[in-house]
């Protein structure tokens, strides 16, 4: 190899923020993850990669029969930060509501 290609610095592109949490800072948030964990707490700080820090959070846990239902239990977990490649929707606890499943009792065409 040449000299000439060894010695420059390899230069990343800076990532680009892709979602804008800041007005959601100190506001408490419902986040799903990979795996199907659900999990509820106030954001404290994220960056442009989406990992997450949130405090006093509480984690929905699933039937252990049924894992597509929720078991109405609640496990405390306090300080958390969540990987960014790991969440997969975030949303403001106030105005949430949860709807019925229009497919669920549809027969099969």
């Amino acid at each position: 190899m040449s000299q000439k290609h060894q010695d420059k610095p390899r230069k990343n592109p800076p990532h680009k923020v892709i979602l804008d949490l800041s007005k959601h800072i100190n506001k408490n948030v419902q986040v799903h993850l990979t795996g199907g964990r659900q999990i509820q707490g106030v954001l404290k700080g994220w960056d442009p990669l989406l990992n997450l820090v949130l405090d006093e959070v509480v984690e929905q846990l699933r039937d252990p029969v049924d894992p597509y239902k929720l078991s109405g239990k609640q496990r405390k977990l306090g300080l958390l930060v969540a990987r960014g490649t790991s969440v997969m929707t975030i949303a403001p606890v106030d105005g949430l509501e949860q709807i019925e499943n229009p497919f669920l009792n549809k027969p099969l065409v």
